[in-house]
């Protein structure tokens, strides 16, 4: 199957936020979701595989032990959206189940051209499936596909990988009920949430001694550099993870070992760093299976079911729309 054609993301819109972000008075910040051009989605590639990262192993080991009780829960004719879909690996679990009972529509929804096109290549092999990939925002790509819904077919929504945990509480609260919103009744959201463990093995899960994670959160400076034409030194930026015990979450920042001004010409601004000042780029918030019932609760959901890996403690739950 011959991949779409897809829009590029705009480079006005990268522009704007990096302008908006990097001009905040307290904390400046960018959005993580930049993180993921085709340089960084290959460095997160490789971040998955290190032994101090077992988050993206225990996804897959839930979704490869579990994925017939997974299936069963889910009405037929589904369309498969996945948020976020990356290469779209740890999916094909559930999509070569979902294939043997009958055909599927996948739409993997993801902002990186690399990874959907690695995505389609990998999984367009499977008997009895049809993949539409759509380069968009999480939101308008689920627009998207539910727009697209068949006569009396359900939607199954993947949001996989903790990326909820991305987002701060309030915001994670608004972002599913935004998800619920485009929803029908009956319709489910399988959610991955990385679960609470000690501080310092989270840390070296997020500052690995070989420098992939380092060269990740850099690499977001090295796309400002290349699209907009900033002028940032990456030998003067630190990658720095830390834990907020009462956030309860990881924080990654590049901090600046020096005082300097930095030029972006197509954002239009000049950014001024004072010595060890950072610019946070993520948070990656970890939870409790009790408090992931409640969100599905808030959101408009009922969870329906758990499954958690115990080796590295990490949960699936599956959400129904009420």
């Amino acid at each position: 199957m011959a991949a779409p054609e897809l829009p590029r993301i705009s480079t006005a819109q990268f522009a704007r936020d990096v302008r908006a972000g990097l001009s905040m008075n307290d904390q400046k910040e960018l959005p993580a979701k930049y993180f993921y051009d085709d340089v960084g989605s290959a460095l997160f590639e490789a971040i998955s595989l290190l032994p101090e990262y077992g988050l993206t192993r225990a996804d897959e080991r839930l979704l490869r032990v579990h994925t017939d009780a997974m299936a069963d829960r889910i009405p037929t004719p589904v369309a498969v959206a996945e948020l976020g879909s990356g290469t779209g690996k740890k999916t094909g679990w559930l999509l070569k189940t979902f294939c043997r009972r009958r055909p599927t529509v996948y739409y993997p929804i993801e902002i990186s051209s690399a990874a959907l096109a690695r995505c389609e290549a990998d999984l367009h092999l499977l008997d009895s499936i049809s993949i539409v990939g759509l380069q968009r925002d999480y939101l308008d790509g689920l627009r998207e596909v539910a727009a697209k819904r068949a006569p009396g077919g359900h939607i199954l929504v993947l949001f996989l990988g903790s990326s909820i945990g991305n987002f701060d509480r309030t915001a994670s609260d608004r972002f599913l009920r935004d998800v619920r919103a485009i929803l029908k009744p009956g319709d489910s959201l399988l959610l991955g949430t990385d679960l609470e463990k000690p501080a310092p093995q989270l840390i070296l899960a997020y500052d690995d001694p070989l420098g992939v994670t380092s060269a990740f959160n850099l690499n977001l400076l090295a796309r400002a550099n290349r699209e907009l034409d900033a002028n940032f030194d990456l030998k003067t930026f630190q990658h720095v993870a830390r834990f907020n015990q009462l956030e309860r979450r990881i924080e990654m920042h590049l901090r600046s070992s020096i005082p300097q001004t930095v030029s972006i010409p197509k954002a239009g601004i000049d950014v001024h760093f004072r010595e060890d000042e950072t610019i946070w780029t993520e948070s990656s918030h970890k939870y409790n299976l009790e408090e992931v019932a409640r969100m599905a609760a808030q959101a408009g959901f009922i969870c329906d079911a758990q499954w958690v890996d115990e080796e590295w403690p990490f949960a699936e739950s599956l959400f129904i729309a009420r």
